[in-house]
């Protein structure tokens, strides 16, 4: 998300005189790093938790349709930059890979079906296929039904212009483009605190891990985009709109296959169904990756608890989040989330052996020695007080909190997370630098064609964007 920002304004002013601070030696290493992160181009082509069924017996794909809009702009905007030969070849953070939902059982199989006929309706997944067939399913994901003896009922829905991203390559590449426009990048250099000067601007405490020397800095705007560790950063800068929200540290384990003829077996990202009372970041898959460019094979993920908001955290972390102006909001969330508490402490405490079971789920051939535990990344979900879900509910998306007067924005939540960092760091140029828009606009539609623009409601332009796009980032 920082990247985007500082790629985003340094296009529209080159002569803005940015630095970044990183707690680690490299870029992105605690979110978007390829081992942490799951890799999905987010574009609600396969993630059933983006559709749900009404009373009515209806599907509402509204935010389906606007997670998928979200990324296609970030597609329009790597594209730019690849044309642009600001980045290099697309394929080390991007690679072309079919999507698909997989569902077992009756209900769910006429869920599936009434999701597809919907969806397919709508330009944005027009390509969308559906199949109950086992036949067709084994051409689809042989992997999957290979061996499989179950006689409940298999549905799956395919959509071949899904994407495999390698955040972490991006996130990297990035910087390094950052860096060649003159961005200074402080690596190993920790920020303490936020404070506001008297002049109404900031004043950023660093601390330098290679000496434990402090550095004080002032600037006039601030984007915190410290993955878990933004709400305690927002917090200490005492702006307004950062009380009454709390934050909910979720963890993630992967399997990571290990075994090079089961890998070669597999050649999409298939996504089920959630367990009852389960994260959206836990949402089991199947995941074809490229990593180093190299095919991996990865289960996704199973979730865990810790009370830490960053992977390199505190343990204190969870505690010192709260505040007088939170307590209520917090104690309120965590009488309303026991079922996820325990969901949360069960996954912990799940064997190897537990763990292939629910791999077998959707591998029924999968053997222990084939597959290796890895843990993932560590996210933090927002807690706040809605209309809807009254006092201390938990959000699973990403927001942006902002100062009123724009000096200050703050990055916060979880899933979906980096596919839509282009569309969010937009939010933030908005919100923060609005006397400024009217200028900038132009160089944003040249960048990001679609900017203000529905390509749901406008299908040709949706061809012809999509079209160029794909031949850039070289996903045909």
């Amino acid at each position: 998300m920082s990247a985007t920002l500082g790629a985003l304004l340094k296009e529209l002013d080159p002569s803005l005189n940015i630095t970044v601070f990183e707690k680690l030696d490299q870029p992105g290493e605690e979110s978007s790093n390829e081992w942490n992160n799951a890799g999905t181009g987010h574009a609600a082509l396969c993630e059933l938790n983006y559709t749900s069924e009404k009373a009515d017996g209806s599907i509402d794909i509204s935010k389906a349709i606007r997670v998928n809009e979200q990324f296609q702009l970030s597609k329009q905007f790597w594209a730019f930059l690849v044309k642009e030969k600001l980045l290099d070849n697309p394929k080390d953070f991007i690679m072309p890979l079919p999507h698909m939902s997989m569902v077992q059982g009756e209900d769910n199989v006429k869920f599936l079906k009434k999701r597809y006929e919907t969806m397919v309706e709508n330009p944005l997944f027009k390509d969308m296929e559906f199949s109950d067939d086992p036949e067709t399913l084994k051409e689809w994901f042989p992997l999957i039904m290979e061996g499989r003896t179950s006689t409940e009922p298999i549905a799956a829905t395919k959509m071949d212009g899904g994407t495999d991203v390698n955040f972490g390559a991006l996130t990297r590449m990035l910087f390094e483009h950052l860096q060649e426009k003159g961005v200074e990048i402080r690596y190993n250099h920790h920020v303490d605190d936020v404070k506001r000067t008297d002049n109404g601007a900031w004043e950023v405490k660093v601390r330098n891990l290679h000496d434990d020397r402090l550095e004080f800095h002032t600037a006039e705007f601030v984007f915190l985009g410290a993955g878990g560790g933004s709400l305690h950063l927002l917090q200490k800068s005492g702006i307004p709109e950062g009380e009454g929200i709390g934050g909910f540290p979720v963890s993630g384990l992967f399997m990571v296959c290990n075994n090079p003829e089961v890998i070669e077996k597999h050649h999409a990202k298939v996504y089920g169904k959630a367990a009852l009372g389960a994260p959206p970041m836990s949402v089991p898959h199947l995941d074809t990756r490229f990593i180093n460019h190299k095919k991996e094979l990865l289960f996704v993920p199973f979730a865990g608890f810790s009370p830490k908001f960053l992977k390199t955290g505190s343990m204190m972390d969870l505690m010192n989040s709260v505040k007088p102006h939170n307590m209520l909001t917090m104690v309120a969330a965590g009488v309303k989330s026991m079922s996820l508490t325990k969901y949360l402490i069960e996954q912990v405490m799940l064997t190897k052996e537990e763990r292939m079971e629910e791999l077998r789920k959707f591998i029924p051939t999968a053997r222990d020695e084939d597959w290796d535990l890895l843990v993932a990344g560590q996210r933090v979900q927002i807690i706040k007080d809605t209309e809807e879900g009254g006092k201390g509910t938990l959000q699973f998306g990403t927001e942006v909190v902002s100062a009123a007067d724009g000096s200050i924005a703050a990055l916060l939540g979880a899933s979906p997370g980096a596919s839509t960092a282009v569309q969010v760091m937009l939010e933030v140029i908005e919100k923060c630098f609005p006397e400024r828009l009217e200028e900038w606009t132009p160089k944003i539609k040249e960048m990001i064609p679609s900017y203000g623009i529905s390509l749901a409601e406008n299908p040709d332009l949706l061809e012809e964007i999509d079209q160029s796009a794909s031949e850039i980032l070289q996903l045909q």
